[in-house]
């Protein structure tokens, strides 16, 4: 399996799913579009398409130009039927390249808070059994995709509706980490200071590092998605 990710900052990478794709043996390549000369690869020669997070927005094209190519680059994965997950921003880019739209959530949501399933998730019943327990996950976002034209919108939390869809057998977007680590938890934290600040949905550096007990649950829901979403690939 020859898995491609996109990164768009040093500290948003792949974290546990990079663990179980390495073993599972699968081929790794990344585009690092914060390091000069990045490169996206040839669409015929990947597998499965990762979009990661970041702190820019999806409409950033003045200040991030590589989102240009970068959308480009989602829809011809979308177009030759490969698998794309989109993780956060990733899953915001892909709402876009699927003719939704993004916007300002209702909450800005930073902390580990927990997601419940829609009734409209019953028709995914994989995924609705996955999330039936209102497992608590790890959210750091202030925009909110829509849901794309035929999608399934798949989960909710107190704050915002619309934390992760499902577009095909192929195509999952989520709004919050899974992938989580301690070590990415240290890094978001350490690079996002200046966004903890007072707020409903909003858990300051101590509180979010209390919260690392869950950080294995989600892992395993990770592993549950990323077996289902590979099927027979691997």
């Amino acid at each position: 399996m020859r898995v491609h990710y996109l990164q768009h900052v040093s500290f948003e990478g792949l974290g546990y799913i990079g663990e179980w794709l390495t073993g599972k043996g699968a081929s790794l390549t990344s585009t690092r579009f914060w390091e000069s000369g990045w490169k996206l690869p040839v669409v015929e020669e990947i597998d499965a398409l990762i979009v990661m997070g970041g702190p820019m927005g999806v409409y950033d094209e003045h200040e991030y130009p590589w989102l240009v190519a970068e959308k480009a680059f989602i829809e011809r994965c979308l177009l030759a039927g490969k698998k794309v997950m989109g993780i956060c921003l990733g899953a915001q880019l892909l709402s876009v390249c699927l003719g939704g739209a993004v916007h300002r959530a209702p909450n800005k949501e930073i902390g580990w808070f927990p997601v419940a399933p829609t009734e409209a998730s019953k028709g995914v019943p994989w995924l609705h059994e996955l999330f039936v327990a209102r497992p608590v996950v790890f959210h750091w976002h202030g925009d909110q995709f829509g849901i794309p034209e035929t999608g399934v919108d798949l989960l909710l939390s107190a704050a915002n509706s619309n934390q992760a869809f499902y577009y095909n057998e192929n195509v999952i977007g989520l709004q919050f980490h899974l992938e989580v680590t301690r070590e990415t938890l240290r890094q978001m934290v350490e690079h996002g200071a200046e966004e903890l600040v007072e707020g409903e949905y909003i858990q300051n550096a101590e509180k979010i590092g209390f919260g690392a007990g869950y950080i294995e649950g989600c892992n395993q829901i990770m592993k549950a998605i990323l077996e289902k979403w590979m099927g027979s690939n691997l």
